[in-house]
């Protein structure tokens, strides 16, 4: 299916430098899949704000945006995703960041954003937090297999806190959604 069969005209708007691919998500009622290639800055983030709007006023209500291929965010995109939200759960839905690449996931640690979103590891614990029953309570992460910033070693946490990497020795934070920094 193409974006445009999915959401009609959603391709009539785009930039070079932020491609996007839509997905229904079988599973879960009203879900879209949005899977981000690129970057979202000054420059390109009406563009991205009136195609989102676009999948909104066609009647999805839960977003899980998959950042795994997103290169950069700049504090204007932070902007978007932010109006997004607001507008999304003003019309009784909620979205998720999926996936996000460590440099990405940092703009929004270090400007604070981090604990607003919806943050997840994997696209199947963000299909499962949508397909949970709401009154059992949010879906942990852990167990969680992350990788290291530094040398890229995959690793098992258990939970969130402070670890030390078994490959280069580097000590690392994970987070409440899973995702390692360096400390």
């Amino acid at each position: 299916m193409t974006n445009n069969e999915i959401v009609p005209g959603f391709d009539d708007t785009r930039n070079e430098n932020l491609k996007i691919k839509l997905r229904c998500v079988d599973e879960v009622n009203k879900c879209l899949l949005v899977i981000l290639s690129g970057y979202v800055d000054t420059y390109n983030s009406i563009a991205f704000q009136k195609q989102i709007h676009k999948a909104i006023d066609a009647g999805f209500t839960k977003f899980i945006f998959q950042c795994d291929s997103l290169n950069y965010v700049s504090s204007t995109g932070i902007g978007s995703f932010t109006a997004f939200l607001k507008i999304i759960k003003s019309h009784g839905g909620d979205m998720i960041l999926s996936e996000m690449r460590p440099k990405v996931y940092d703009v929004f640690y270090l400007l604070g954003f981090s604990k607003y979103f919806n943050i997840r590891y994997s696209l199947d614990d963000s299909i499962n937090y949508f397909k949970k029953d709401t009154a059992q309570g949010e879906l942990s992460v852990f167990p969680a297999v992350v990788s290291c910033p530094i040398c890229e070693k995959k690793l098992k946490a258990e939970k969130s806190g402070q670890f030390r990497c078994s490959e280069c020795k580097s000590i690392l934070s994970i987070d409440e959604s899973g995702y390692a920094l360096f400390s």
